[in-house]
């Protein structure tokens, strides 16, 4: 590597991927510039960002940072989507909808995620993990379920004797008015 450009685009790499807490590697073959930016707008709506790499120099970068990934991995044209936690997995859903399968041009090969080497079906399993907000929403149903439950019963007990009372008020008011009648 002894190119002045090639070790800039290692250093531009490294500092990209250094606050990234995971990656996706993917195949980028084919695609349209619509697609393109399609894909790419798509990833960006939660922090993820896509970049395009030399296969020598991504893997150089990534074995700086101590993932040795197989070389197999980065044959023919290759792009990094990378970001935080959350962002990786919005880009592993992108990669798994409906509409990026349709195209067949764009296809996982290895994912990243917290120091972890994920294969392309752990990718894909990722994409089925709930978003953040989704999943604070269930534990806030988990947590308050049985709280909720032990309200209902003990303000049942009051509110039906209450509702006997007004019954029997309501009786004694209707015969009260038919003899006056």
């Amino acid at each position: 590597m002894p190119s002045l450009i090639n070790r800039l685009i290692v250093r531009d790499l490294a500092t990209a991927f250094q606050g990234a807490e995971g990656l996706i590697i993917l195949t980028y073959g084919g695609l349209t510039a619509v697609e393109n930016e399609t894909l790419r707008d798509k990833l960006a709506e939660k922090g993820c960002e896509l970049r395009l790499v030399r296969n020598a120099l991504a893997q150089l970068v990534l074995k700086q940072r101590g993932h040795d990934v197989p070389s197999e991995h980065f044959v023919g044209n290759v792009a990094i989507a990378f970001g935080n936690a959350e962002a990786v997995i919005h880009a592993a859903k992108v990669m798994n909808s409906a509409e990026t399968k349709k195209l067949k041009k764009a296809t996982v090969r290895l994912g990243l995620l917290e120091g972890k080497l994920l294969t392309a079906v752990d990718v894909v399993e990722l994409g089925g993990v709930p978003d953040r907000p989704t999943l604070q929403s269930k534990l806030l149903g988990c947590l308050t379920g049985p709280q909720r439950g032990i309200v209902s019963t003990m303000n049942a007990v009051p509110s039906a004797l209450v509702r006997v009372l007004q019954a029997r008020a309501d009786q004694l008011e209707k015969s009260a008015e038919a003899p006056a009648a």
